[in-house]
């Protein structure tokens, strides 16, 4: 019969050295292309799906944030104007912290309810309820 010790040696050759991750959420960089006077992010539906937000809300305050107007068209953005690829990955940041990560304990397991005419980010990890704003 084998040790505990010889057991653990054998379970740490199968499994993997690089096992961590910074994070458990991956976001995807914006596909940022800029075409004439119009800016389009090609990869704008994977970026709202891996958040697990609704592309509307996410689109409207985009739209508010970088003051540009524009629609949605398939799995792309479309705004009216050049707009450069570090601005727009600022707002997903900006989008992030407001809207996606819970302010108790950092996670991005929320999701935004609505209680009467008020909006909140509730936490599914630690039940944290807070107050969003308008868009």
């Amino acid at each position: 019969m084998k040790t505990y010790e010889q057991m653990l040696k054998e379970a740490e050759k199968k499994i993997s050295r690089d096992t961590s991750k910074e994070s458990r959420l991956e976001i995807p960089p914006p596909n940022v292309v800029i075409q004439g006077n119009k800016t389009f992010i090609t990869n704008f539906t994977d970026i709202a799906s891996s958040i697990r937000r609704d592309p509307k809300h996410f689109a409207k305050f985009l739209f508010r944030e970088l003051a540009k107007p524009g629609h949605v068209d398939n799995n792309r953005l479309i705004l009216q104007g050049k707009v450069m690829k570090n601005l727009v990955q600022n707002k997903i940041d900006a989008y992030m912290k407001e809207f996606v990560l819970c302010k108790e304990c950092n996670r991005p397991d929320t999701q935004i309810i609505k209680e009467d005419r008020l909006v909140f980010l509730k936490c599914e990890a630690c039940g944290a309820k807070q107050p969003l704003r308008r868009i």
